[in-house]
């Protein structure tokens, strides 16, 4: 059998093509991608608040990468469900998740869940955080939140405290605020919105995403004491934000994408950089500021550094309260 024969040279060329291969591809992937639809898996039911943030990313990724991205609600066992089949998909950007806050709770709040989140989610971009506002009935003595802790601390125990149940956002919430204001209010869980009890006053506080409360706050149905994010809410400019009253605290309904680990990173930072001028176009901007949605552009490596320091965080409040789910 007659050998190939090959200079130096030709070894050398031969060599540095086969190294640019791999770099090709990759480009080659960022660019054509996406090859055909995208799912946007959301743990929430259709109508909430991330579901309609989902709805309007999906309008503008769809128009900017030429594929259709299609929200698919995914609801059930504290938004597992949707997560855990984002987990399972294929690692090629057509199966993304709705990352919510409810993801760094649930690391803590499981201890037998099928997935890690952390380890087998990769962080894309964070989207927007939306306030939660801490709510009273009108009848309730303490007309601003330095009242309501006065309140609540000559009260202990005195002062109940709903929820749509344990290990949600409105319990953990609450719970913060409680370590944070060294106030002791009794934690009423509901299977439902519990918005009609508190309407009527049967309980007194309740932590609220704030566009389901703020028809009755502006109809005075309702009393708002606070809002939860580190700023004030343009929704609501004359209510005061918690940190101003209760250095430290922060919490929101914060939502970003993630998708499978070993997506490769060129699709991660398509998406992302596309993400990212959603977030800067006024028209897509108008529209969630109506949800009451701030949105903050963020780089993945930034975003996952956020995901890690509120994971730390809540799990302080889940243990200090001793929450439990299930």
């Amino acid at each position: 059998m007659q050998r190939l024969k090959f200079s130096r040279r030709q070894l050398l060329h031969l060599a540095t093509g086969a190294a640019a291969l791999p770099a090709v591809s990759r480009t080659a992937i960022a660019q054509t991608y996406p090859t055909h639809s995208v799912s946007v898996i959301v743990g929430l039911p259709a109508g909430t608040a991330p579901d309609i943030l989902a709805r309007l990313l999906t309008h503008w990724l769809s128009e900017r990468l030429g594929q259709p991205f299609i929200v698919e609600n995914r609801p059930g066992a504290g938004t597992n469900i949707a997560t855990e089949t984002v987990v399972r998909a294929a690692p090629n950007g057509h199966s993304l998740l709705l990352v919510t806050a409810t993801n760094a709770m649930n690391t803590t709040l499981y201890d037998s869940l099928n997935f890690n989140f952390i380890r087998d989610i990769a962080p894309v971009a964070y989207l927007a955080g939306i306030p939660f506002v801490m709510q009273v009935h009108p009848s309730f003595p303490a007309r601003t939140l330095p009242e309501f802790i006065a309140y609540a601390k000559a009260n202990p125990g005195k002062v109940n405290m709903a929820s749509v149940g344990n290990g949600t956002a409105p319990h953990v919430y609450g719970e913060m605020f409680k370590a944070m204001a060294g106030v002791d209010l009794v934690h009423v869980p509901y299977r439902a919105n519990p918005i009609s009890d508190l309407l009527s006053g049967h309980v007194q506080v309740y932590f609220a995403a704030i566009l389901s409360s703020i028809g009755h706050i502006r109809a005075c149905k309702l009393r708002a004491l606070a809002v939860t994010t580190a700023a004030r809410s343009e929704l609501l400019p004359d209510i005061p934000a918690m940190g101003e009253l209760v250095p430290g605290y922060e919490a929101s309904a914060w939502q970003g994408v993630g998708v499978p680990k070993d997506t490769p990173a060129e699709i991660i930072d398509r998406l992302n950089k596309e993400i990212n001028a959603g977030l800067a176009d006024p028209k897509l901007g108008a529209r969630m500021a109506d949800l009451g949605a701030v949105p903050i552009p963020m780089m993945p490596v930034e975003f996952g550094r956020f995901i890690a320091d509120e994971t730390e965080k809540l799990a302080k409040v889940i243990k200090l309260a001793n929450i439990r789910v299930g």
